[in-house]
């Protein structure tokens, strides 16, 4: 399986440690990961860029977008190039994973409904077993995607509830399920 992987460029002052976790992650699942563009750059080099270099990159970009079997985009830190991003996979059917360390989701995904979203608030703590149910739900392995209102007061209490956990909240209430089937 082949990943794209995409971040804030500026965000990589404030979140590199992130994108590198992400990145190992990936690739100790064993992905192949398109990360190059993200992790070997610096804002001044593309700057530095000329026009006809930016036109090519955009068609590499076009490229590995095209060859992936999913996105994953790191997006603590705001980039419309990162939403452009996004909306070219979701355009070619890809599904993305949206992950976010801090704040609130990226407002113009976390509502869309689409069911090649998935988009989770993460720790490091939480991080590896949030990119291991996305690969299971990328390559099938997932029964079933279900989403359904809650209430705030119910909300809130699974968000306390898989933090005390130390789990994603689908992963605490898959094990209630689990749980309630013995």
């Amino acid at each position: 399986m082949q990943a794209y992987f995409t971040a804030s460029i500026v965000g990589k002052k404030y979140h590199l440690d992130k994108y590198y976790r992400i990145v190992e992650l990936l690739k100790d699942r064993g992905v192949t990961v398109v990360d190059e563009h993200i992790l070997a750059v610096s804002e001044k080099d593309i700057q530095l860029q000329s026009k006809h270099e930016r036109l090519a990159f955009h068609d590499q970009l076009e490229d590995w977008v095209n060859t992936a079997d999913f996105l994953v985009a790191e997006t603590s830190f705001p980039s419309i190039s990162v939403g452009y991003e996004i909306s070219m996979a979701l355009d070619r059917g890809k599904p993305v994973l949206i992950l976010y360390s801090e704040g609130d989701p990226p407002s113009i995904f976390a509502y869309h409904e689409n069911e090649k979203i998935v988009c989770e608030k993460y720790t490091l703590d939480t991080l590896p077993a949030i990119i291991t149910d996305f690969l299971h739900f990328v390559r099938g392995e997932a029964d079933t995607r279900f989403t359904f209102f809650i209430s705030s007061k119910q909300a809130a209490h699974l968000a306390k509830q898989a933090k005390k956990h130390r789990v994603p909240k689908s992963v605490y209430l898959r094990n209630l399920i689990d749980k309630d089937l013995k």
